[in-house]
């Protein structure tokens, strides 16, 4: 029998996902509760509703909220309990929000106002009929900037996502996505498919856009060592081979939460992974390219940035080592 393993940057699960089922955090009971209670509850009653929700999971998620203080002190620095405590909540009220609002415009019909920054970089890709991967982190609310092509472009976005925990809740999320967004949203979920590199180089060629995050890598899959605040850090591969195989470009862009639907998509220049060199060195160029724009985009709005677990565990002596599960290392990054 296999042994169920677990992306390296995700929430650590425990006994309480296999009893709460369904009602578990990440179960299809709380999606399909918060997509009714958005459309359900006028504006002032959805902030009331957020209020005593948010407050409920910031006692019950002790383990997120350890990973959430922990991971911010490279950020911010070191602090004291409460100042911890108000981090942790800040950054989870973000989440909530941010949640909220995807909601909002599929059950309330709210607009989001999303602002370009740098409108240049955006318009270069406006322009040209070939494709490109538009790449981001587990910061901000990266849903809605994925959907501004399609909606007001016109241009079709193949968007990969990771599986959800519960497939129920996957379904879920599929088919609001199909009903609001129509055929040229398309949505794919991560799984062990070999053939998902292939159609997504069949739609670059085809001029289409691609988005997806590069922080985030799955279990078994290939990684490449980088440095994040100074610390070792580890993005998939995947995303950097697609570009060089594709020859298009890897944007980085993240859409930062900046008030009540109002976002900016902050757009990086586009990285270029060469195929005119040694394949591990430029790859791994890239690969640090990118992880620091998301080191900027993390310095810009600490607490959206979503990574709910412990990335550097604390070991005897003071010590920080990579907080991770198995996967394949391609090479360290020149320090």
């Amino acid at each position: 029998m296999g042994v169920e393993q677990q992306a390296p940057h995700a929430p650590k699960l425990g006994i309480s996902t296999r009893l709460l089922g369904k009602f578990h955090v990440t179960g299809i009971f709380w999606y399909r509760f918060h997509h009714w209670g958005v459309g359900f509850l006028p504006r002032w009653g959805r902030s009331i509703f957020l209020f005593l929700f948010n407050g409920f999971f910031f006692l019950v998620l002790r383990r997120i909220r350890r990973a959430v203080a922990s991971n911010l002190v490279p950020v911010l620095g070191p602090c004291g309990w409460w100042e911890k405590q108000r981090r942790i909540y800040r950054t989870l009220n973000t989440f909530a929000w941010s949640l909220t609002e995807r909601y909002e415009q599929f059950s309330a019909g709210e607009q989001v106002d999303v602002r370009i920054d740098p409108p240049e970089i955006w318009e270069r890709l406006r322009g040209s009929s070939h494709g490109a991967i538009l790449v981001t982190g587990h910061i901000g609310n990266w849903e809605i900037g994925s959907m501004k092509p399609a909606s007001t472009e016109q241009r079709r976005v193949h968007v990969v996502r990771e599986e959800e925990l519960d497939p129920r809740a996957q379904e879920f999320i599929r088919g609001l996505l199909r009903k609001h967004m129509g055929e040229s949203y398309i949505t794919h979920f991560e799984k062990n498919d070999p053939f998902l590199g292939v159609q997504l180089l069949d739609v670059l060629g085809q001029g289409d856009i691609v988005a997806l995050q590069g922080d985030r890598p799955r279990t078994g899959g290939r990684t490449i060592e980088v440095r994040l605040f100074g610390k070792p850090y580890e993005v998939p591969v995947g995303p950097l081979a697609l570009a060089r195989t594709a020859q298009v470009p890897l944007v980085p862009v993240f859409v930062l939460r900046e008030g009540r639907f109002r976002y900016r998509a902050a757009f990086r220049e586009p990285i270029h992974v060469s195929r005119s060199g040694n394949r591990d060195v430029e790859m791994r160029e890239a690969a640090q390219r990118f992880v620091s724009d998301l080191e900027w985009a993390i310095r810009e709005c600490p607490h959206q940035w979503f990574c709910f677990r412990n990335l550097w565990e604390e070991q005897p002596g003071g010590n920080r080592v990579l907080a991770s599960g198995p996967r394949k290392r391609v090479s360290p990054a020149p320090r």
